[in-house]
């Protein structure tokens, strides 16, 4: 056993007490620390001249003090003017005392740390770091001699301590007798200019600690050959920790399940729609997956309106035929209502018996519903998180449907499948997403998955033209709004996000509804915001679908599952603050019948750069696939997955949008490594993994 596997305790300096701290972060032995790598670093080996100082730069500076005096505003702050050659910065404190100011007195050389804001009068630093510089001896406080790495911490363990511990632990590595790194080997012969990259111990100490006159551009962009090599080897490791899983679903046992053609053929009656060419196909991949013996692990993506539904029921229709149980959870009541009716009109003349529960079920009801999916007989239930309650319990449960994936935590979706663990056989999956997922996060966060896409709209979808208007048009949008309705159609008018409260954006869409009642009076206004009461929602909603509402003014709440034909503009308000993905769910609520839709994007002036290419993204394209990559470019794939609380495609060191030419590749090593030298992906899941194997089960 080598010395790097000591727990590290056994480092200068660490007790047990640090040891917990260092655990919380998945740090317990030597060599987890040396993977514990900087989240980005401080350049304090350089002064910057006054007069080249950035916004939002973190740099050091160094002047005299000027003016130094106690500014009496809505809160009471001591303002320094330091100056050089160049120009003059302000330096702000709110927390100050009496030798502090004495400390900052006029005519002292300060050198200071922080980061440039901008101030009411000029550039700022608030509460630099400072240091009193004595002329006389101005090389007895030198700059730092490397970068300053930053790491991620928890309570109460601070950056000095963390910098201290890591020094040590690469000290430790640099006496260790490690044998050669095999993934050296192997990174240098599958990558191109992989043997010119460094060894995993070279590239460690360099990440650690960035020597002097690197090319920090090239730091701050991941590209230095060191972050690479590191990179290669996490994306790596994060590939084999899904083959393992894959591997181990497939050797599970789930009960076949054979097309059943009476059934599927009473659906495609019942449906009333000729399947789409990509809808087909789907379903011969799923059907190929049901007849094997091992669990079906399936994701199906296809843009809003693609038909996922139907291809839901056909799926569920080998199960139910089969004498199983299918359930199919979905994030929202609404949806959960909507999905209910839309599967209970299908399947009504079948003989097939379709159950809702969610939370808002009574006593009775829960009881009632309790006791039917405790019975051995085939029956599809449709509910939200209530489906995997510890008190629900399936008698024969053969097929798991998750709808909008993206929405529920990672353990709500294990606790469903987990449903069906007790019995001889495994339940089937089926992952559907109207949120496309770009290629690049598909290969890697669902690399355990088989992937089924929709690409292909039904014959009757029109694009929905997108328009982008300043706020100053408003009163043309609503001449457009009394047009359509006069004309029997129907729209949407989508509320601002004012920020994280359910209550204002509540409020907002109350008064934003007061307003257009009165200046439509012809036109019938419904509201649907997240506070009002789920059976007041739904009957508004219910009205809306029926057409006895012809405008719902409505908060974001209506994003996901609303499927109203004849609704053809959507207007939504403040749209610069919504994100890219949000902004094209809710404009595939209009689109869905024969006729041209719109969808107007109001903004508030002026508009930042990100806001400006999201509003424009949604003015070029329609296609989901496209708005996803750029969405992943902006957001990054934590945000995109709806994964940052689990720990997936959250890497240390690489980068989705950064490294997705090396993926690729990656997969085909990860399949070299799997069949030729388990051993060694053993060892690379344990450096990079941590805690998230049992997470990606889903």
């Amino acid at each position: 056993m080598s010395a790097l596997d000591d727990g590290v305790a056994r480092l200068p300096g660490a007790g047990p007490r640090l040891a917990e701290s260092l655990e919380k972060l998945g740090i317990r032995t030597i060599r987890d620390l040396l993977f514990h790598l900087p989240s980005r670093y401080q350049d304090r080996t350089r002064l910057t001249p006054l007069g080249a100082l950035r916004l939002q730069q973190e740099t050091v500076v160094e002047g005299i003090v000027e003016t130094s005096q106690v500014h009496f505003g809505r809160r009471r702050a001591l303002l320094c003017r330091l100056v050089d050659d160049t120009g003059a910065l302000t330096l702000r404190f709110f927390y100050f005392n009496r030798a502090q100011q004495q400390r900052l007195e006029p005519g002292r050389r300060l050198r200071c740390f922080g980061e440039v804001r901008r101030g009411p009068q000029s550039l700022e630093m608030v509460h630099p770091e400072v240091q009193v510089i004595d002329d006389a001896r101005p090389d007895a406080t030198p700059l730092d001699g490397a970068l300053t790495p930053i790491y991620p911490t928890t309570d109460g363990l601070h950056q000095a301590r963390l910098r201290k511990l890591t020094t040590a632990a690469l000290d430790a590595l640099g006496r260790a007798d490690e044998p050669a790194d095999a993934i050296d080997a192997l990174i240098a012969q599958h990558f191109h200019g992989g043997a010119k990259l460094p060894t995993l111990a070279t590239a460690l100490r360099y990440v650690h600690r960035p020597p002097p006159g690197i090319d920090l551009d090239l730091l701050w962009q991941g590209q230095l050959p060191a972050q690479q090599r590191l990179a290669i080897e996490e994306l790596l490791a994060h590939q084999l920790t899904l083959r393992q899983l894959r591997q181990h679903a497939r050797q599970r046992i789930a009960a076949p399940l054979p097309p059943p053609r009476a059934l599927r053929a009473g659906l495609l009656r019942a449906f009333g729609f000729a399947l789409t060419g990509a809808q087909q196909r789907v379903v011969r991949e799923i059907d190929a997956d049901l007849a094997k013996p091992v669990p079906m692990l399936r994701l199906l993506q296809g843009d809003v309106g693609a038909g996922k539904t139907a291809v839901a029921a056909l799926t569920a229709a080998s199960a139910l035929s089969a004498g199983r149980q299918v359930a199919l959870m979905a994030p929202t009541e609404l949806l959960v209502e909507q999905h209910g009716r839309t599967l209970s009109t299908w399947f009504g003349g079948l003989d097939v018996e379709v159950l809702v529960v969610t939370g808002r079920l009574g006593a009775g009801g829960r009881r009632s519903a309790r006791a039917l999916l405790a019975e051995d007989r085939p029956r599809l239930v449709v509910g939200t998180h209530a489906l995997f309650q510890d008190d629900v319990v399936y008698a024969n449960l053969g097929l798991v449907i998750v709808d909008e994936q993206h929405r529920f935590g990672v353990n709500q979706r294990l606790a469903l499948l987990e449903k069906g663990a007790c019995a001889a056989h495994r339940p089937h999956q089926l992952i559907m997403t109207a949120t496309p997922i770009p290629r690049t996060l598909a290969m890697t966060a669902y690399a355990d998955l088989d992937v089924s896409m929709l690409d292909e709209l039904p014959p009757n979808r029109q694009p929905v033209r997108t328009s982008v208007l300043p706020e100053s048009r408003r009163d043309d949008i609503v001449a457009r709004i009394a047009e359509a309705c006069a004309s029997g159609r129907q729209a949407y008018w989508v509320c601002p996000l004012i920020e994280e409260s359910e209550h204002l954006d509540s409020q907002a869409a109350t008064d934003t509804a007061a307003v257009l009642a009165q200046a439509l009076p012809h036109v019938k206004v419904g509201l649907v915001h997240g506070r009002m009461p789920e059976r007041e929602k739904d009957l508004t909603m219910q009205q809306f679908a029926r057409g006895a509402i012809e405008l719902l003014v409505a908060t974001t709440v209506i994003e996901v599952g609303v499927d109203v034909p004849n609704a053809s503009l959507m207007v939504i308000e403040n749209a610069e603050r919504l994100g890219l993905s949000q902004l094209h769910q809710l404009r595939g609520r209009v689109g869905r019948g024969r006729t041209q839709s719109d969808c107007v994007l109001l903004y508030k002036s002026p508009l930042a750069d990100t806001a400006r290419h999201r509003l424009q993204t949604m003015r070029e394209t329609s296609d989901g696939f496209v708005i996803a990559e750029r969405d992943l470019e902006l957001r990054g794939p934590g945000e995109v997955l709806g994964t940052r609380q689990t720990g997936i495609a959250e890497f240390r060191i690489a980068d989705l949008t950064r490294d997705r030419r090396l993926l690729p590749t990656v997969q085909q090593v990860a399949d070299h490594v799997l069949a030729t030298a388990p051993t060694l992906a053993e060892q690379l899941i344990a450096r990079w993994t941590v805690h998230r194997a049992e997470f990606a089960k889903v």
